[in-house]
């Protein structure tokens, strides 16, 4: 069986194929791109760990969303946060279609949006940038469940508007420090092993 770690960059789809973007199987060669597949998806714009292997059961394991494994994300967002906000990313948010579970938020720092310039996708960057002294802040936020744009339809549901998003851990299993984006390497027996162990 074949298991590997991806920091996956911006700007590039979780897709075996895509007519009209790059896709992350783009950055492995063809002879393993052929054997591998995406366990769950990064949005285009998303940034961080994604897993692929060739072991079904394991991307069955998961990605059944009965069995709650934790996601944390590590974002950039204008903004600003206190701790009714903090209190109801935590107890759960009401959005369309669901209620998010119960998650774990962690403030890190507060920014002028002119701080943060570099992490703004060019397409956004003139818009953010109408107000260069504008509140912003890092924070991370470990979740339990998989909805699509979840982190970011929850931070808006505390009037906060998410532009960097980067997916850190899954599970026990972190994103290697030092695989760079774009780069990917084998996972461990260690990280193999951990993955397995997920109930």
């Amino acid at each position: 069986m074949l298991y590997y770690m991806f920091n996956k960059p911006q700007g590039c789809v979780t897709a075996r194929s895509d007519m009209i973007h790059k896709t992350v199987m783009d950055y492995f060669p063809p002879e393993l791109a052929a054997k591998l597949h995406p366990v769950g998806r990064l949005d285009k714009d998303t940034c961080g760990l994604l897993i692929l292997t060739d072991d079904g059961d394991l991307d069955f394991k998961i990605m059944q969303p009965d069995r709650h494994i934790s996601k944390t994300y590590f974002f950039y967002a204008a903004g600003t946060m206190d701790d009714e906000k903090k209190q109801r990313l935590e107890s759960g948010i009401a959005m369309a279609g669901f209620i998010s579970k119960s998650a774990v938020f962690t403030f890190n720092n507060v920014y002028h949006m002119r701080d943060l310039e570099q992490f703004i996708p060019g397409k956004l960057r003139e818009r953010y940038m109408k107000n260069p002294d504008g509140s912003a802040f890092s924070a991370s936020l470990t979740i339990h469940e998989g909805k699509k744009h979840q982190v970011k339809r929850m931070l808006e549901a505390v009037n906060c508007k998410i532009f960097y998003l980067r997916r850190d851990s899954i599970g026990m299993l972190r994103l290697d420090d030092d695989l760079e984006q774009g780069h990917f390497r084998p996972l461990t027996d260690e990280e193999v092993s951990m993955l397995k162990k997920i109930k």
